[in-house]
Order: structure tokens, then sequence, then C-alpha cells
């Protein structure tokens, strides 16, 4: 398996070259990602377009929106893009009348549906909640409907939706698909399933036996399988809920040219070909995936309509904390 740094040559050595923009000055990207994967984005981006200068600012979504919040509130928003974790939040942002719209020419190569229809938006890559397992379990899930059994009563862990916009998603997304909705949740609660902390507890608990089951993002157990731990990652039969990365340009920006033209970067062959070195699934549907998945065509996604995730949001919150609630 090719290392990290491997992938990311290769990416680079036989990507399409992206989409050319003149670009200049100064740019300020908030951003939900990790450190050493923003740092690579916009190395990627200041190759293509090296009189751009970009600085970031990295935390969780939550803390990255109070940032952004109160810089607004006191007239003095500093940054010009946010490339975070859910569409969902990027909506919510929408409707307040926080971002620029951007016709994107890489747009066209996406499938409708994928990003924002009204272009103040785009999804950048698909980071899907499946089951993770660990090897020594008797049982080899394939279903969700396999983590509410009575043999897996005290053994399942799943992130809170309270404070995991992922896993918000995820439970808006299970309730929405499945015929069983909100009841699957009480299912869950019934096998006392622990709703706790967020996607990295739920990792250690799986890795270390504490739990044989959870929750849990892709990429998390794809990439600690492929370091030896005792985790295998299932895409149920019934479909995976996603986040997507989404980018937007905030209507304060001081550099909107540099930002359209940082959209389009990640937008483009070449910069969903860092995603998937990266090892996240590209959301350009023609873009290799990463090693440890199957291929796109074993991989389903359940609907989401974020839109309409955000006018429920504090309903879906709360039908959550009443079936968990001691």
């Amino acid at each position: 398996m090719l290392t990290r740094r491997a992938a990311l040559a290769v990416a680079f050595a036989f990507a399409v070259p992206t989409i050319a923009a003149a670009a200049e000055g100064k740019l300020v990207l908030y951003t939900s990602q990790p450190n050493a994967d923003a740092q690579q984005t916009i190395d990627a981006f200041k190759a293509k377009n090296p009189k751009v200068e970009v600085s970031f600012v990295r935390d969780g979504t939550p803390r990255v929106l109070a940032k952004l919040r109160a810089e607004i509130a006191a007239g003095q928003p500093q940054a010009d893009l946010l490339l975070i974790a859910d569409n969902v939040t990027m909506e919510g942002l929408k409707k307040e009348g926080l971002l620029l719209a951007h016709k994107s020419p890489a747009a066209a190569a996406y499938p409708a549906g994928l990003h924002d229809p009204d272009a103040f938006w785009f999804d950048t890559k698909l980071i899907t909640t499946g089951i993770a397992y660990n090897t020594k379990a008797p049982m080899k899930p394939t279903s969700w409907r396999d983590l509410v059994k009575p043999e897996v009563k005290g053994l399942v862990q799943l992130p809170t939706p309270l404070s995991s916009g992922a896993a918000l998603i995820h439970a808006v997304s299970l309730t929405s698909n499945l015929p069983e909705g909100w009841k699957y949740y009480e299912a869950l609660k019934a096998v006392n399933a622990a709703a706790t902390g967020a996607n990295g507890d739920v990792l250690r608990a799986v890795a270390g036996g504490e739990k044989l089951y959870g929750f849990l993002v892709d990429f998390m157990a794809i990439r600690e399988k492929a370091k030896g731990a005792p985790v295998e990652f299932v895409f149920p039969a019934e479909g995976v809920s996603a986040v997507t990365e989404p980018v937007a340009i905030l209507k304060s920006s001081k550099n909107p040219d540099a930002a359209k033209a940082f959209i389009d970067f990640l937008l483009s062959p070449e910069g969903q070909a860092l995603a998937a070195a990266q090892g996240y699934i590209p959301a350009l549907p023609s873009a290799p995936l990463p090693p440890g998945y199957p291929s796109r065509d074993k991989i389903k996604v359940m609907p989401f309509d974020p839109a309409k995730a955000v006018t429920a949001e504090a309903a879906n919150r709360k039908r959550f904390r009443d079936i968990f609630s001691d």
C-alpha cells in the first residue's frame, strides 16, 4: 500500500492540470481539515497560484463558526473562505446571506444535486459513516439492523449528534431512509448502545475491544486498519450517510478573485486527486478512490436534504436527546 507521501506524488504526477485562474494577494482560509491536510491543500493551490499568500485557521467546525460569528458581530470578519465539515452548516450561512455565489467552471463535471444549486457552496469529498467492528467480534455486520440485535447488547458505541455535526447528519440520514425512522434509535437505546463522544472515541473503543461495534467515519477505520489495528469497516447494504467537506466564499471576502481560484482548484481533477491521495473519497465521480476502499458502485450514499435538515435541526437534536436521556 502506498504511503500518503507516495500517494501524493503519484496524484500530482498524473493529475490533469487545474483550471487556470489569475489570482494574487492574501487569502485567509478557515477550515476544519486536519492541519496536515490543510497545509497540503494550500501548498498544492500555491503551486498553481504562486502570487497568492494563503494563511489558515484550523479548528472543529463549531469553533470555526463561533470565531467567525464573533468577528462578524464585531464588524471585522477575517476569513475569505470556509472549508468545513458539512453542508448543513453551509446551508444555514447561505440562508443568512453570509456567502458569495461563484459559478465555478469546474462544477460542470459534477452531477446535479451534489453542490448548492445556487452556487453558494461546493462539496469537495465524501466522508461516509458506516459500521466499524473489531476483528474479534463474533458477528460480521452487513446491515444497520445488525447493530440492534440482542447479541450485540452493550457492545455498540456511536458518536453523539448533540456535539458532532457528522453524527447528526448520520442520524437524520438513517431516520429519513430506514422505514422504522427514529424507532431505529429507540432500538439502539434498547440494546444499551453508548451514545457518547466523537468519532475518535468510537475508534478507540472498537480498536481497543471495549466495544465491538460502532458508527464510524470511513477514513478513520481504513487508515487504522492499514496501520495494523484490529478494525474492519463495512458499507452497510442500506447505504451510508456522508458529510461532504464543502467550501464557500464569505460575502465579506477581501479577495474574492483568489477565493474563486481556490474553489476552482479544489473542484478540478488535480484538487480531487489530492483528496484521494489524502485518503478520502473524492466528490468528483470520475476520480479514483484511495487504497482500502471498494469501488464506487459498492458504496451507496443515502439521500440527504441539507436545506430541510437546517430547518429541523433543533427538533432532531431534541428527538435524539429524548431517546438517549436516562
